[in-house]
């Protein structure tokens, strides 16, 4: 027998709601098979069994939230089945009060209340929250919806993600205009315009100013960097690469890679690429801080970080990429992007990394001073790619001007791990990677 447990979903998750359940009790589950959904601020995620053997208990229904670690079921072994039967009625007996409970409340707070308040954004603040999931409820409250508007198609007619985005946009486009309508009750038509895009709660205050409340993930990578920067003397160092050898290979290749693989080829997977082979010479880069120890890890666990609708960033990880070649580093890095930008990673995905890449470039930033995502102790920032005139060499050993794709890569790093010394030759090894090897070897 073991106890199902919520899980860590990350090192800033604290806690997450259950919002299925793919088994009832009583029913077999194989080991690693699906049992049950979890939602948090970061991921929507599916949790597999411990063991294999029968769910005889169901601690934490579908809705509710609780905090990571608490037991929210259990699964017995094969031999478990006859107890089933005798754990079945538990949540029957427990269900049976709830009705008893229910009835009353409408008695005990009287409904007339809210009903005379009439704003709208209060039904948004004011439902049973253990039926949100905390994405969902932070969705409703930052767009101030009613929830009653809002049509559940998940489990026993749950809200979900999508059906709150669904609404947005035909809030958006027209299609509900019973959603508008107290839009300019509060005083605020331009926000309500703009409150699909902005993705945070804005409220009027006076004619000059508008209240943004921070997203989860705005405040918990805030306070993550915070600590970044309490923690790590950071120093800061700058190369210029010229991408013309890299632009050759892409010129000749990206046609062919973008019909195979469905997506176009970035100077991201060749940046990455170069990280990776550069980290092999420098490896203190690849490295984390533990004390007074620095623990250098001998394989490549390479941290993207994605912007998610401007709400705050993801750091989805490439495994072991100091074993795949380019091809493979770019579907992984697309694949991990996409997913996160729609919330479909997993916890493992977003945890751990030993270097991380911050594609500011794609942007427009020109220079970056990222901060360290710890216990790392470096980051580096691919900023934006121009053309400018450079000085190239021209056959019989003369110089002359011609206009190359230029970008800065820019890396913050943690001076408890080594010197300027080191940063820097490591930068020059990325660099020289980059305009000298023969890229199409890698197709």
């Amino acid at each position: 027998m073991a106890e199902v447990t919520l899980p860590q979903l990350g090192e800033t998750v604290t806690e997450g709601t259950i919002t299925r359940w793919f088994k009832k009790v009583g029913d077999t589950v194989a080991l690693d098979e699906p049992l049950f959904e979890v939602s948090t601020d970061k991921v929507d995620t599916e949790v597999p069994s411990p063991i294999a053997g029968v769910l005889t208990e169901i601690r934490v229904p579908e809705g509710e939230t609780v905090p990571v670690g608490a037991v929210i079921g259990v699964v017995g072994d094969a031999g478990a089945v006859v107890a089933a039967p005798v754990a079945a009625p538990a949540p029957v007996v427990e269900a049976a009060p709830a009705p008893v409970a229910a009835a009353p409340a409408p008695v005990v707070a009287p409904a007339p209340a809210p009903v005379v308040a009439a704003p709208v954004s209060a039904p948004a603040t004011g439902n049973d929250n253990r039926l949100l999931s905390p994405v969902v409820r932070r969705l409703v409250n930052e767009h101030n919806l009613a929830v009653d508007s809002i049509a559940g198609t998940g489990p026993g007619g749950r809200i979900t993600r999508e059906d709150v985005l669904d609404h947005i946009d035909k809030i958006a486009t027209g299609a509900t205009p019973a959603a508008p309508a107290p839009k300019p009750v509060v005083a605020a038509p331009v926000p309500a315009a703009s409150a699909p895009r902005v993705a945070a709660p804005v409220v009027r205050v006076g004619e000059r100013d508008d209240v943004v409340a921070l997203s989860k993930i705005r405040q918990l990578t805030g306070a993550h960097m915070t600590m970044s920067l309490s923690v790590s003397p950071h120093a800061f160092s700058v190369v210029e690469v010229d991408y013309a050898n890299v632009d050759n290979t892409r010129a000749k290749t990206k046609e062919e890679f973008k019909s195979a693989e469905g997506f176009s080829l970035t100077y991201l997977p060749f940046i990455s690429r170069a990280v990776v082979d550069a980290l092999a010479d420098f490896p203190h880069m690849n490295a984390s801080i533990s004390g007074t120890d620095l623990i250098v890890h001998r394989y490549v666990d390479l941290g993207i970080a994605v912007d998610i609708e401007g709400l705050g960033l993801l750091v989805p990880v490439v495994r072991s990429a100091e074993g795949k070649r380019l091809r493979a580093i770019a579907r992984e890095i697309s694949d991990l992007a996409t997913r996160a930008k729609s919330r479909k990673l997993s916890p493992d995905e977003i945890q751990g990394g030993t270097f991380t890449i911050s594609n500011n470039g794609s942007a427009g930033s020109v220079l970056t001073m990222a901060i360290i995502n710890q216990p790392q102790v470096a980051i580096l920032s691919t900023d934006a790619i121009s053309r400018k005139p450079v000085v190239v060499n021209v056959p019989g050993g003369g110089e002359s001007i011609a206009i190359h794709p230029v970008g800065h890569l820019a890396m913050s790093w943690d001076h408890r791990a080594f010197d300027g010394a080191y940063a820097a030759g490591f930068l020059v090894r990325v660099k020289e990677i980059l305009e000298t090897r023969d890229w199409s070897s890698e197709f």
